[in-house]
């Protein structure tokens, strides 16, 4: 039992970020003093079966991994987003705590199966962010102040801008390896051009601006993938060498899986619903999605710091889709 105890404790710390006290957290959750805290963590003194129950649902840490269980579920985290869950200031706000969580590891990566770009991408150009930002909470999560109102432009939550730029900053920062494929610009942009199909612009000349967004967009994407590193949009290109991989598989469809490793501990991201999230840390399954996406990589062409020619070849298809669409309209 003091084993497991132990494990737990080493599973909460990893979980907690830096600035955070354990004896606090802990005295907090179970409603005893700091005193009874530490003698917990320390081994002195068995955690009760409530209390056990209390700490491995709060951090959402499976009982299985902690007794070494066989029994082939996997527990995940659920984090619901929509009008009886989560909103979306809500579901940026994890993500920017994960963001910070993942930063502050020594040793760190992201590999991410992208079916739809990651959402980081999108803040770096405020109108891409507002526009995708509002089409999430008006048709995909049908949130009913949204039900009557159009898109604009003059009408960018600044909140939700703030939120998405912070975890861009880490996002950066973090070295990572991405596989997309064609179709994964080709959903963010169709949105668009079915918000105009359907009049769902307040103002025509929004459409036009997005347009020149979107090949702003692509041309930061396909600079940061020649250099190799990620930097933000409309500063100056500084970065580690190869912290930036990205990927372009025309065979496999993405689903929108992540795997994160942070020193000793890794995580997996499913998305349910486009955006809800479904994480867990259950060693042998992130180890079985490590291997998978690492597999998938093997079978996909890296056009990132090498490989120039195809490099431009997807992102000349990108853009061409974008002036496209332009010229249909005008």
């Amino acid at each position: 039992m003091m084993e497991t105890q132990e494990l737990l404790f080493n599973q909460i710390r990893q979980n907690l970020q830096s600035n955070i006290s354990l004896v606090d957290e802990i005295a907090d959750l179970l409603d005893i003093s700091n005193d009874s805290a530490y003698r917990r963590i320390r081994g002195e003194k068995a955690l009760s079966i409530r209390e056990l129950q209390i700490l491995s649902k709060h951090y959402g840490i499976s009982i299985d991994l902690l007794f070494n269980l066989k029994s082939g579920s996997v527990v995940f985290n659920n984090f619901p987003i929509g009008p009886e869950g989560n909103d979306i200031k809500d579901w940026l706000k994890a993500i920017l705590v994960d963001m910070q969580r993942i930063h502050s590891a020594k040793e760190k990566e992201i590999i991410y199966a992208a079916k739809d770009p990651p959402l980081f991408h999108y803040f770096h150009i405020p109108e891409i962010a507002a526009f995708k930002t509002f089409f999430w909470q008006k048709t995909l999560l049908h949130f009913p102040e949204f039900a009557d109102k159009k898109f604009s432009l003059h009408e960018i939550d600044e909140e939700i801008q703030h939120l998405g730029m912070q975890s861009l900053l880490k996002y950066v920062k973090i070295p990572t390896i991405e596989l997309w494929n064609e179709d994964t610009f080709i959903i963010a942009f169709s949105q668009m051009e079915y918000y105009w199909v359907s009049d769902l612009f307040e103002r025509k000349e929004d459409v036009y601006i997005l347009c020149d967004k979107f090949s702003l967009w692509i041309q930061h994407l396909q600079k940061q993938a020649e250099l190799g590193f990620k930097y933000i949009y409309g500063t100056e290109p500084e970065g580690i060498e190869e912290s930036f991989k990205l990927y372009v598989n025309d065979v496999v469809l993405n689903d929108n899986s992540i795997y994160v490793k942070m020193d000793d501990r890794c995580v997996t991201y499913l998305t349910d619903n486009v955006l809800s999230l479904l994480i867990t840390a259950n060693p042998e399954y992130c180890k079985q999605k490590e291997n998978y996406l690492r597999g998938l990589c093997q079978e996909s062409n890296l056009i990132s710091h090498v490989n120039a020619k195809e490099r431009a070849r997807f992102f000349i298809r990108l853009l061409k889709r974008v002036e496209d669409f332009k010229a249909s309209i005008e």
